[in-house]
């Protein structure tokens, strides 16, 4: 974990990280629609492998089309877009798999999407899987995070008091 936590007062609220890979600020992300913030805060997961899992207990909301994104609603109540790089939607669903529709219960941990990394690559794109916490009907209304941060720890994302 790293040392800010333990300056701030934990909440009961810790959701597992989508995927295997490197968490970054969502600022950071090169694409203007994730980085100027137009889709809400949250953080971003650069991902190792190919495989996109639940982050938490909840229900799907929504698969879309493209295979590229899913919604999720946590038993908590917190809504959660899990993205795929806005470019992959040009793909129309070429090289990924979903394992899940909208109405399904999921837990924790699991398999959500597949996607072909290097096909996404050779197609010219340079994707990144964000995980956003946000309210998925209105991208600007974040939903239960006034006053809080969101951070990700090793294999969570954690959000704390200020």
């Amino acid at each position: 974990m790293f040392d800010f936590f333990k300056k701030k007062k934990q909440l009961e609220l810790i959701i597992g990280s989508p995927v295997k890979g490197k968490a970054v600020p969502l600022s950071s992300v090169n694409d203007p629609t994730f980085s100027e913030g137009m889709l809400g805060q949250g953080i971003a997961i650069c991902p190792e492998d190919s495989k996109i899992y639940a982050p938490a207990d909840g229900t799907i909301g929504m698969v879309f089309n493209t295979l590229h994104a899913v919604s999720l609603t946590t038993k908590e109540g917190v809504e959660i877009l899990i993205h795929i790089g806005l470019d992959t939607v040009k793909m129309n669903g070429e090289g990924f798999k979903g394992y899940v529709k909208a109405g399904d219960t999921v837990k924790k941990g699991d398999l959500l999407l597949e996607v072909d990394l290097d096909k996404v690559k050779a197609a010219g794109y340079d994707t990144i899987t964000p995980m956003l916490i946000c309210n998925t009907d209105d991208y600007a209304a974040v939903n239960g995070l006034d006053g809080k941060d969101v951070q990700a720890g090793d294999d969570v994302i954690i959000i704390t008091e200020k």
